[in-house]
């Protein structure tokens, strides 16, 4: 039974409307009389939800002329803006709070979002000289350094789009991205990244600087129901499997062919998730009896994980870019106690060599 008030159900219905596009800037809302109708409730109750709303922003009110969905919603309104921002999310970490979750829990559900929502918004934006573009392979950790980059570099954002490895660096060989994020896997030269670099950017010269090595194995939910116990046990398994492209599948089809075991075999092989994030979350929702993922992504839907590598991940970093102030900055804080501290808390990475920079000529 939900034990919301009326009136902050009344409101929050009105701002799904609002955020679904069922109401837009300028629509009138229903009187109050209609309102109190359709919730069976009092004039009074929907009149106090409606203060609410003039309260956070989201609607106004105007004698005789009704209540009306504000035309300025998505205006920059500088302190009074960020300050209202604030007052939803504290709005939303009681509620989540009073349900049950824990802190924890819920920053990790919201950074999971941030990915999933980054991941289906790739296309370039016009964006201001002092933004960064980032593109490249899907990371935890690039998620978070994306949204305290202000503080990292002030006066400066990073822009991310995630489309794989090997779409992040023919980005930054074309032009379209400042830095790129990969962990492509050259089974010939069992090395990773530099022989790939070398191929797309012939004659550039290229800095790969060390974000981190992360583990990356197998997540089943918990307590590993099924038994899986590595790439063979994969065959008559639903298994959720990362877009063309990933540095991730790119690993895995290796790994297979060594191992002699048909992909045909494996149910699901096909279906593409975009995110480490998105693979987890299908594991955990029993969508997928077992994934490919990081061990951060694990822990975030608190999954088992079975470690199958430790793999390099590098920002790649043309020489043109390199003396750029926000990239100076951002080498400079993967170099610090604050960087390293950050990675290791996400869980799965391993900080030997962060901020460490190989230069392909």
């Amino acid at each position: 039974m939900d034990t919301t008030p009326l009136y902050q159900q009344i409101a929050e219905a009105v701002r799904q409307e609002i955020l679904y596009g069922q109401l837009r800037p300028g629509d009138s809302l229903p009187t109050v009389r209609e309102m109190a109708e359709r919730w069976q409730c009092t004039p009074g109750t929907v009149q106090r939800a409606y203060r609410e709303l003039v309260r956070q922003g989201v609607v106004v009110s105007q004698p005789g002329q009704g209540t009306r969905v504000g035309s300025t919603l998505t205006s920059d309104a500088g302190p009074l803006r960020r300050a209202e921002l604030v007052h939803r999310a504290e709005a939303f970490l009681l509620q989540q709070l009073a349900a049950g979750y824990s802190a924890e829990e819920i920053e990790r559900a919201e950074r999971s979002a941030l990915d999933r929502w980054r991941a289906q918004n790739t296309r370039p934006q016009s964006v201001p000289t002092a933004v960064l573009r980032f593109a490249g392979s899907h990371d935890l950790a690039i998620s978070q350094i994306g949204a305290r980059f202000g503080e990292i570099a002030p006066g400066f954002e990073l822009n991310l789009t995630y489309n794989g490895s090997l779409g992040g660096l023919i980005a930054l060989a074309r032009g379209d991205a400042d830095l790129a994020g990969s962990h492509l896997w050259d089974a010939e030269s069992e090395q990773y990244n530099l022989p790939t670099v070398r191929r797309l950017m012939p004659g550039q010269r290229v800095a790969l600087v060390t974000l981190a090595f992360r583990r990356l194995g197998l997540v089943s939910p918990p307590g590993n129901p099924l038994g899986v116990d590595g790439l063979t046990d994969l065959p008559g398994r639903r298994f959720a499997n990362r877009q063309r492209g990933a540095g991730t599948r790119v690993w895995l089809e290796a790994q297979l062919r060594r191992s002699g075991i048909d992909s045909g075999a494996i149910a699901g092989f096909d279906h593409e998730a975009t995110t480490h994030t998105e693979v987890a979350r299908l594991v955990a929702e029993g969508e997928s009896d077992t994934g490919l993922a990081i061990e951060a992504a694990a822990k975030d839907f608190g999954l088992d994980f079975l470690p199958l590598t430790t793999e390099r991940y590098d920002l790649v970093i043309p020489a043109t870019a390199w003396d750029n102030n926000g990239i100076q900055a951002l080498v400079r804080w993967l170099r610090s106690d604050e960087g390293c501290d950050m990675l290791e808390a996400l869980g799965g990475y391993e900080t030997g060599e962060t901020g460490g920079v190989r230069w392909v000529d």
